[in-house]
């Protein structure tokens, strides 16, 4: 584990989305590096394609509202 240095305007932007999120301020900068990671080896998937594959490597089921 070690430290990262980021601007005070990217700590707020994280501050604020960790709230909205329900995580804590290192869960969602965290969500956030693995994410962008994701998405810089695997340039032609959106975002919802990154998460479903995430889940489906979890063993997560994702609900699917529109059946409801």
């Amino acid at each position: 584990m070690g430290l990262v240095k980021i601007g005070d305007d990217l700590h707020e932007d994280i501050r604020r989305a960790s709230g909205v999120m329900c995580r804590s301020i290192n869960a969602q900068a965290e969500f956030w590096m693995k994410i962008g990671m994701l998405a810089e080896a695997n340039p032609t998937l959106t975002f919802s394609e990154i998460l479903h594959q995430q889940l489906q490597a979890a063993a997560v089921a994702p609900s699917d509202e529109t059946a409801a």
